[in-house]
């Protein structure tokens, strides 16, 4: 087992890392300029696959996202495994990690339907979103993911942005909810206590992601995170607001939470499922908690870009990794949400803790509260960014 507090968790790299003008450019810098060539279309920019040649494949990842042997970190097990079984030499690359940044680093190749090097990148919702709305991703053949299409978790089948999921296939998913540290409070329940309580006044802290921060307080208003309209995006960030100008909120972090919430130094916070198991390997004190208004379920996922020259052979992975014992085999060392149905019965046999955790494998009554952010378009995402941004004080 990791220990609790990783170097650079995979959340903690998300876009609360950067600033409003850093995310705002990174948005627009090509869809937002009116640049005829930043969108693609599957006509227009036509790839080539050399699979049946060529037994390679190269997988962009963020770091600390493969399982890794105990015994020689130059191991991955599941990803070794999948070069035994098929033969297809892969060159892994944990060079993810920022949403934004990577976003940097490819869109001069794929807005000029030009290849990146890379045959399967790992994006989190918002962003496989975008390139997905710009035209950058690769169809995928569902005959070649006979287990993603038996196995695949059905709260995360037609998501907003792919809508007939052929675009996007979740690597691993999390929940964004709320936390507490016992020792400090009591128990928690709803987002309003947590805005509210006269108790946990200046001893809150909220999430820079704009989608999880404001998916839960939208929930908290009735509204569904999934299908909102501006004014109740509006309202809810009013509320968001009321709590910042009385100090409730002491301020907005990445996953930088962790260790002021491990120490007591704040009493609950909105934070990610994923750092509160870690957390709670060392002090089950700390809890995560699903608000009784819903909880926010987001995913990475793998995508094949434009001009990748391996795409059966990226499928042949990703249809590896929705086999319920290899899925099991990576969430034991990852421990966030598997998204691969059978894999529970699959952990049983590697670590039956794991396997009873349900922020690894929630059940029906967590996911049915699970909602995923709405797909922005361009302008959407803007409006609302700035918005937040100028809430939170980035």
């Amino acid at each position: 087992m990791r220990s609790a507090f990783r170097p650079l968790t995979r959340r903690g790299l998300l876009t609360g890392t950067l600033g409003s003008a850093a995310l705002l450019a990174a948005g627009g810098t090509l869809a937002g300029c009116g640049t005829p060539a930043a969108q693609q279309t599957e006509e227009g920019c036509v790839s080539e696959d050399l699979s049946g040649t060529e037994k390679k494949l190269a997988f962009s990842n963020w770091p600390q996202y493969m399982d890794v042997d105990d015994d020689d970190n130059a191991k991955r097990p599941s990803l070794d495994g999948f070069v035994s079984k098929t033969g297809i030499q892969v060159a892994y690359t944990e060079d993810v990690n920022d949403n934004n940044e990577f976003f940097g680093k490819v869109q001069n190749q794929l807005a000029a339907c030009q290849g990146t090097g890379r045959d399967i990148m790992v994006l989190t919702d918002w962003m496989a979103a975008r390139m997905i709305r710009l035209g950058w991703i690769q169809k995928l053949d569902k005959a070649n993911l006979p287990n993603v299409e038996a196995n695949l978790l059905p709260s995360l089948r037609n998501r907003p942005f792919d809508v007939d999921n052929h675009l996007a296939v979740p690597w691993q998913s999390g929940l964004a909810g709320l936390a507490y540290n016992g020792r400090v409070t009591g128990e928690l329940r709803t987002l309003d206590e947590l805005l509210t309580r006269p108790d946990l006044k200046g001893k809150v802290t909220a999430l820079t992601e704009m989608r999880d921060t404001m998916g839960l307080l939208l929930m908290s208003n009735g509204h569904n995170p999934s299908d909102f309209t501006s004014s109740q995006f509006d309202d809810a960030l009013n509320k968001l607001k009321r709590a910042v100008d009385s100090g409730h909120i002491r301020r907005f972090t990445g996953n930088d939470y962790a260790p002021d919430l491990a120490k007591g130094d704040i009493a609950a916070c909105i934070g990610w499922s994923g750092d509160i198991i870690q957390l709670g390997f060392d002090d089950e004190q700390i809890k995560f908690v699903v608000p009784e208004s819903g909880v926010m379920l987001w995913s990475d996922n793998m995508l094949v870009p434009n001009k990748a020259t391996h795409k059966a052979n990226a499928e042949a992975l990703i249809n590896y990794y929705y086999d319920p014992a290899v899925a099991a085999q990576l969430a034991a060392y990852v421990n966030y949400i598997c998204p691969v149905q059978g894999a529970q019965a699959e952990m049983e046999k590697i670590d039956p803790e794991l396997a009873s955790n349900p922020l690894i494998f929630p059940d029906e009554a967590i996911l049915s509260k699970a909602r995923v952010f709405m797909a922005l378009d361009e302008k959407q995402e803007r409006e609302y960014e700035t918005k937040f941004q100028q809430v939170i004080g980035a």
